[in-house]
């Protein structure tokens, strides 16, 4: 990225373009570059790397150059020369073309879309609410977690912490109580697709783990910022093309948090309440991709459910437009701005080791009972059931919440005492519309895990990545459709892996400029009929003597 913005702002026919600009004196021209992508129409024979340009104003070097995108790009091969000088359209009737053809015709910068209201850094907007009073999160007895190594223990949690320049945070050897449960869970892929039609945007299509690497984006994180209480940092380890070792200090971030309430019951004859409150182990790692942020984070609860959360922050990706002029696939967020329309699809990847490695996937729906069929009892109506189909070949499926359709990965050969059913886990998922783009075009072709929120295949050794190991230039034919096309694999009673897709449609608003607040999501990993009851309910009992909550009484002023 830095040796690109260097080739393309010493570039004379780049100059000269941003000269005809006319720019502002103090203004910094500064560079995007973004990896070419298949878009079925421009050669992809070698490497291309779009330039987007961009200003910042001022001398103050957080300032953000995405509140004034400038109509030019430029597009450099593999060597990294300047082969064309793009003008991007501005318009929803504009088309790019190349300066050479635009001669005569190029538009001064409309000095209109200056402003003041796209800073976020607070040296340059000091202005901040003080009516927020200071929050300590204190464990005067130390956390509960144990590290050794990268051998975490927590409450009945046993596991160790992984990390690598492509991935980022891998958990490994997930047991609960002595049981296991997962072999290795790992976000796969996560790809970023923009929906303006217009060229080059659709190249702009990243594979963020793929192309860039979540482990080698990730933040150096810091105490009291990315996360509160008592943090234990796991460091990581890169090396530099010479093989040199490059420590990464502070990558992942192990802490507790308080969730609100585990279990309660308040007894109404008595009016005794038993009230349990819910702590929870949290593994965090943040990355920076260009103009976004994102949090990954896992989470591990008393009731041995596991929670996978991510959030997308971030400043958004942003094309010049014409002021007073729209177009249907983005948002004007500032004068002269425009947030294209886009998604976030990520694929989380789960190995199951439910009390062993032979874990079929069952469907369960639910549906209601026939009313009025004599050869069924359901005289009133309201009767419903369940039904149970087990996997029995490597697929994809979908979600359907008009049947309330789960996925449990159940273990036939150890069966719960009390239901006598196989124990299991399900997986409650994030519900996401699936890929937009149409399915001839290269996206889907280059993703194939966005055409389905679920996809179970038999273990196969080093098969990690739903869009393929090499996503830089793919044009498809790679990911884990591929993968299992011609296979017909069984996966009943077998060692499978089950990956989820899941994400956001992102149609930019107003209220997420200059910074965004952060977008969560969440999927779940839930015990079903693998305990004999709640695994939750020897939890200590919440206690004022332990917890020393204090009670506010009047406007200025707590009473213990």
């Amino acid at each position: 990225m830095q040796k690109s913005e260097m080739v393309c702002l010493e570039n004379p026919r780049v100059k000269a373009e941003i000269e005809a600009l006319d720019l502002l004196e103090e203004a910094v021209v500064c560079v995007e570059s973004w990896t070419y992508v298949p878009d079925g129409i421009e050669d992809m024979t070698q490497r291309i790397v779009m330039c987007y340009l961009y200003m910042r104003l001022g001398d103050h070097k957080d300032t953000s150059h995405f509140a004034y995108p400038l109509d030019i790009c430029a597009k450099l091969n593999g060597d990294f020369e300047v082969m064309k000088v793009l003008s991007l359209p501005s318009s929803e009737s504009n088309r790019m073309v190349e300066f050479s053809e635009a001669s005569g015709t190029r538009k001064k910068f409309d000095r209109r879309k200056i402003r003041s209201t796209s800073k976020y850094h607070p040296d340059l907007q000091p202005e901040r609410r003080n009516t927020t009073k200071p929050y300590h999160v204190v464990q005067p007895e130390k956390p509960s977690f144990k590290t050794e190594g990268n051998l975490l223990t927590w409450e009945k949690w046993r596991m160790r912490v992984g990390f690598n320049y492509r991935e980022g945070l891998t958990i490994h050897d997930v047991s609960y109580d002595g049981r296991d449960l997962f072999y290795r869970l790992s976000l796969s892929e996560m790809f970023v697709p923009y929906g303006d039609s217009r060229s080059p945007y659709p190249r702009k299509a990243a594979f963020d783990l793929g192309n860039n690497g979540a482990g080698v984006n990730a933040n150096n994180l810091q105490l009291g910022c990315d996360c509160l209480g008592s943090i234990k940092y796991f460091d990581a380890y890169h090396h530099t093309l010479a093989g040199d070792p490059v420590k990464f200090p502070n990558m992942v971030c192990c802490h507790e948090i308080d969730d609100g309430i585990l279990w309660k019951h308040t007894n109404y004859r008595t009016d005794n309440a038993v009230v349990t409150r819910s702590r929870v182990l949290v593994l965090q790692i943040i990355i920076t991709v260009g103009n976004y942020e994102y949090i990954f984070a896992f989470h591990f609860t008393q009731a041995a459910e596991s929670n996978y959360e991510v959030r997308a922050t971030g400043i958004l990706s942003t094309n010049p437009i014409d002021i007073s002029d729209s177009v249907p696939y983005g948002t004007v967020v500032a004068p002269g701005v425009m947030a294209p329309y886009h998604q976030h699809l990520f694929s989380l990847r789960i190995d199951p080791a439910i009390d062993g490695q032979k874990n079929p996937l069952l469907i369960e729906e639910s549906h209601p009972m026939p009313f009025g069929d004599p050869n069924v009892h359901n005289p009133c109506g309201v009767g419903y059931v369940t039904t149970k189909e087990i996997v029995a070949k490597e697929t994809p499926l979908d979600l359907d919440v008009t049947k309330a359709r789960i996925f449990k990965i159940i273990n036939e050969n150890v069966l719960n005492p009390v239901t006598g059913t196989p124990v299991g886990y399900k997986l409650v998922p994030h519900y996401f519309q699936m890929l937009l783009a149409h399915p001839d075009s290269f996206h889907p072709k280059r993703s194939e895990f966005g055409a389905h929120a679920i996809w179970v295949t038999k273990y196969v050794d080093r098969e990690w990545y739903a869009a393929g190991e090499h996503t830089m230039q793919s044009l498809g034919d790679v990911g884990i459709a591929s993968a299992i096309k011609g296979r017909n694999e069984s996966v009943r009673d077998e060692d499978i892996v089950l990956w989820h897709t899941f994400g956001t449609t992102h149609n930019p608003r107003v209220g997420d400029w200059p910074v965004m607040p952060a977008e969560k999501m969440m999927v779940t990993l839930k015990p079903v009929n693998f305990f004999s009851k709640n695994p939750a309910m020897d939890v200590a009992i919440s206690k004022q003597e332990v917890n020393k909550s204090v009670s506010v009484r009047g406007e200025n002023c707590c009473e213990k």
